[in-house]
């Protein structure tokens, strides 16, 4: 089978589909299937065992949109199916135009998200749902529901966002829960060494992704400044990076907040594995990639309760959980997961256990399955 996959960010990019696409690719080649990737990335991705096509982010929108386009039909007409994780518009419109199946993988609403970063509308991707925006919005969900609906299959990391799915049209046979796989961990080096490694000398939470209004960090930094000797380690970047350094020193917790930049997704997996938990403020999640890396490691996750985060953080078990946007909520459960005797190794026990039904081979051999039954149909 030759599978052309299609992914809007790509190492050394962060964010869930700049892991997942390459896992993706490597296990189908292990498999002996042809493999080739279309992008877009900032300066040509380092060299892989099969070819990664970029189209150069500095081109205008209007360019970059047209050459991503043609670029997924000229590669798609050599490919058995399209394997699309990002880029929604040109991918369908490049394998329609070639004539290839292609197989999407969900994380998000794009009309929500397209709506979002174009300044069209605020609040979260529920409120979106219920059909307010202009004119403009309106052919944003139009263009989602075309999408969506000409694929051959429709997978969504979480059950909440399948339901969103079905609600814009999706026929239900089409589209099926997947959840983002476990990460393959490495030999890790001793939990001590790895705390010493990073400069944590006492209670630490970690998080890892793109610094932008979508996770609500300030939440986070407030449940920080209300936790006395608690210490915030932030890898990633993102827009927001600039306010949220100005907010933690106006909450007087500079010296208790470190912001690593990007890193790669070895460093973040062994910082996961060194803190003592991984909060998440998000105001709408999916299914976050980092969650499952946390727990993958053994450390549990004390999260706000949005979109398909209670679908693998369950509260009391492997993490916390709190209602969307209520900082007093988490600030309660960062003091409680510290002070309260016991909690701290019960979560810590139960974490890695919490998410071995995400093994990478089932997860990626259903992928497999169906990439198969859509490249013969």
């Amino acid at each position: 089978m030759k599978v052309l996959i299609v992914s809007g960010i790509w190492p050394p990019d962060v964010g869930g589909p700049a892991s997942h696409a390459p896992d993706v690719a490597d296990f189908l080649r292990a498999r002996g299937h042809e493999v080739e990737v279309v992008t877009t990335a900032d300066a040509p991705p380092p060299a892989r065992p099969y070819q990664v096509r970029a189209v150069p982010r500095r081109h205008r929108p209007g360019i970059r949109h047209y050459r991503g386009a043609a670029l997924v039909h000229h590669r798609a007409r050599a490919a058995d199916v399209v394997y699309t994780t990002g880029m929604f518009g040109r991918s369908a419109l490049g394998a329609t135009v070639a004539r290839t199946p292609y197989v999407v993988k969900l994380t998000a609403d794009p009309a929500f998200e397209r709506s979002r970063r174009r300044g069209f509308v605020e609040g979260d991707v529920d409120d979106f749902q219920g059909g307010r925006g202009g004119a403009a919005v309106a052919l944003l969900r139009f263009a989602r529901d075309l999408e969506l609906r000409h694929a051959a299959h429709v997978f969504t990391p979480s059950s909440y966002l399948r339901e969103l799915a079905l609600a814009w049209g999706v026929r239900p046979d089409k589209v099926s829960v997947l959840p983002n796989p476990a990460p393959r961990i490495p030999p890790l080096p001793d939990r001590d060494e790895l705390r010493r490694a990073f400069g944590l000398n006492g209670a630490t939470l970690a998080f890892a992704g793109r610094l932008t209004t979508q996770k609500s960090l300030g939440h986070a930094l407030e449940a920080v400044a209300a936790a006395p000797g608690v210490e915030l380690v932030i890898a990633g970047e993102g827009p927001d990076r600039g306010p949220l350094e100005q907010r933690a020193r106006a909450l007087g917790i500079a010296d208790r907040v470190r912001f690593l930049g990007a890193q790669p997704r070895e460093r973040i997996v062994e910082l996961f594995r060194a803190a003592d938990a991984t909060i998440l403020s998000s105001s709408w999640e999916n299914f976050p990639h980092t969650v499952v890396e946390a727990l993958a490691v053994g450390t549990p996750v004390l999260a706000m309760e949005a979109g398909g985060v209670a679908e693998v953080v369950h509260d009391g078990v492997n993490g916390l959980l709190v209602a969307p946007g209520d900082t007093a909520a988490l600030s309660e459960a960062v003091r409680r997961y510290f002070q309260e005797d016991g909690l701290r190794q019960q979560l810590r026990t139960a974490a890695a256990g919490s998410v071995a039904a995400y093994a990478p081979d089932r997860v990626f051999g259903e992928l497999e399955a169906t990439l198969e039954r859509v490249a013969r149909s």
